[in-house]
């Protein structure tokens, strides 16, 4: 028999062998460049996709029923979707794809930049599936996701290094903001504010490609129209400039209101063991909600674009509260209620196994915040207010407190409406905003979980390169252990071996009961008399203990409080583990200084 022929070379064989060849005869910033339109186009076409999977999945749901009944549904369909993208996660993704900009946070702190494969569908899926059937939520933070493991993946099939990998995942996230909102300097605000990218001459030119090779690609797929359709007539005058700083207070405590029912609702659901419990709270919930205010159900985009032409009494169709549409405030306290209960439909959406991001909900939230204030001055004080100009600034107030991003909300906002007449009351109630926000709670919606386990990147260089330092990977364990039974003759014959100058000493289940050091046994070491002298009797405690987990940050100030340079490592039971040094840290935080910088 002949002897069977060796498989030639596979597509994906062949593409990387021409790719190499091309890349060898660019220099590496051409080649960043080229890379960048590559994620940027990718990028657009993920939003365009997402944005198709949405229309068509909102039209399956309606085009089959009688209009005058579809009230009745709607009550039950975000559930629905609730459910189809909870078993989509927990059998095909079998990964966690919420927290979309919180990943891709986590990814550059604690992954090399890397983001799964699966990430550049999933999130599309997830998020197509939970808005389409009206969840919520907004397909903002998907999308980012899905752009951020676009630029990954392609580092990873370059075989990039880790600081260009990360630019180029940071072009992936960008773009998709880009794409998402037709917005391009947003885009690039967004990663140098939101994933705290550090812009310099040799990443500018990448980020600026990728926005705007997305938003290029969006405009020729979608139209050149902006995403809200206002046309904005009222110029900006000094004596509103009051009552932009109060829609700014107003605006931050929102924010604030914000972050702390995510808070509350993601306890709430914690407790349930089962996912079908979760279905069950959350979908009454939801059901609730929905058939109170109307507006809540979906992305909301269509509602506060009504508020900003004035059509106030239209929120109130198809709700209880119909029968009383043209009493002000009535509406007044439909404004305030839906801006309220949109947090935790939210919320709600996401904790009981939705997909979906926050920037739509944030935007719903002041978009209401500024029509509330504008119409409750105008009808009760007497005012007369721009409803159309307060509701544009209310959503980039409340965007600029959660996201902790006033410069995001401030381009986002103009870019999506046109609106550059309105820069000083956005920046006014921006700044307002978040100053008020940031008093309350320092940590962003995306930011806060990464803080306490001390992965959050950060503009500050030292508290950034403490990020990638694990206590786990700088401890050293060649110390050799001894126990109470020990003798000082027993530790003289350990010390003649050994080139430590400190003992762990441990009981029979590896439980740290002290140390022994060096100095403390020098004098009676060479005093062949006090040989049988116990060991027990030159231990001491340890002035601190460090858990393996433990932020190395922590680690350096008990270091700098105790007076120490050496530390013992145990598990959470007490158990030894090693000793971690000061010397050890701050050797690896030069490298790793010297790493991120070149």
């Amino acid at each position: 028999m002949a002897a069977a022929h060796p498989k030639g070379p596979t597509l994906w064989d062949k593409t990387y062998a021409r790719f190499i060849s091309m890349s060898r005869r660019l220099t590496d910033h051409q080649l960043m460049m080229v890379l960048a339109c590559v994620v940027g186009v990718c990028a657009a076409l993920s939003a365009y996709l997402l944005e198709a999977l949405l229309h068509y999945i909102k039209a399956g749901l309606v085009s089959w029923f009688p209009d005058s009944e579809m009230g009745f549904l709607y009550l039950f369909y975000p559930t629905i979707g609730i459910i189809i993208a909870s078993l989509f996660v927990k059998y095909i993704v079998r990964d966690d794809i919420s927290e979309g900009v919180t990943r891709v946070l986590e990814s550059m702190s604690s992954h090399n930049s890397r983001l799964r494969r699966h990430n550049m569908w999933t999130s599309v899926v997830g998020s197509g599936i939970t808005i389409g059937f009206g969840g919520s939520v907004g397909p903002e933070a998907p999308i980012v996701l899905t752009g951020g493991a676009i630029g990954s993946n392609v580092g990873r099939f370059a075989r990039l290094n880790y600081k260009q990998t990360t630019l180029l995942l940071c072009c992936g996230a960008g773009a998709a903001v880009a794409a998402i909102f037709k917005a391009p300097v947003a885009g690039i605000v967004f990663v140098l504010e939101i994933l705290m990218f550090d812009l310099t001459s040799n990443t500018i030119i990448p980020l600026l490609l990728a926005t705007v090779s997305a938003t290029t690609l969006s405009f020729f797929l979608r139209g050149f129209d902006t995403v809200l359709a206002v046309n904005l007539t009222e110029t900006f005058e000094l004596r509103t400039i009051p009552m932009y700083v109060v829609l700014g207070i107003m605006c931050g405590l929102a924010s604030y209101y914000f972050t702390s029912v995510k808070e509350w609702i993601g306890r709430f659901f914690g407790k349930f063991d089962k996912q079908y419990k979760k279905w069950i709270a959350g979908g009454v919930i939801l059901g609730v909600l929905i058939f109170l205010f109307p507006t809540l159900y979906g992305e909301g985009y269509e509602s506060f674009t009504s508020l900003m032409h004035g059509r106030t009494d239209n929120l109130l169709d198809t709700s209880p509260f119909y029968p009383w549409r043209d009493k002000a405030w009535v509406i007044a306290l439909v404004l305030l209620a839906t801006m309220m209960f949109k947090v935790v439909a939210t919320m709600t959406t996401t904790a009981s196994g939705g997909i979906g991001g926050t920037f739509a909900p944030c935007l719903f939230v002041g978009a209401y915040m500024g029509a509330l204030i504008a119409f409750s001055c105008n009808n009760f004080l007497g005012m007369d207010l721009p409803i159309m100009s307060f509701t544009l600034v209310g959503m980039a107030g409340v965007m600029a407190g959660v996201m902790n991003a006033p410069l995001t909300g401030i381009f986002l906002i103009a870019e999506l409406s046109g609106g550059y007449g309105l820069f000083i009351p956005l920046m006014i109630v921006s700044a307002v905003s978040y100053v008020i926000d940031y008093y309350l709670d320092p940590d962003s919606i995306y930011t806060k979980q990464l803080r306490e386990r001390g992965l959050l990147l950060t503009h500050d260089k030292d508290s950034s390169v403490m990020v990638f330092l694990h206590v786990d990977e700088l401890m050293e364990t060649d110390f050799l252990q001894i126990n109470t039974s020990y003798t000082l003759g027993d530790i003289v014959k350990i010390v003649q071996k050994g080139r430590r100058n400190i003992f762990p000493v441990v009981d029979d289940n590896e439980k740290l009961l002290g140390v022994v050091q060096l100095d403390d046994i020098r004098n009676d070491m060479f005093n062949p008399s006090k040989y049988d002298t116990r060991i027990t009797e030159y231990m001491t405690q340890p002035p601190d203990r460090i858990l393996p987990n433990e932020q190395t940050a922590s680690v350096l100030k008990s270091f700098e409080a105790n007076s120490t340079w050496m530390l013992p490592v145990v598990d959470k039971h007490g158990r030894y583990m090693g000793f971690i040094s000061k010397s050890r840290i701050l050797a690896a935080y030069r490298q790793q200084l010297v790493n991120i910088t070149q």
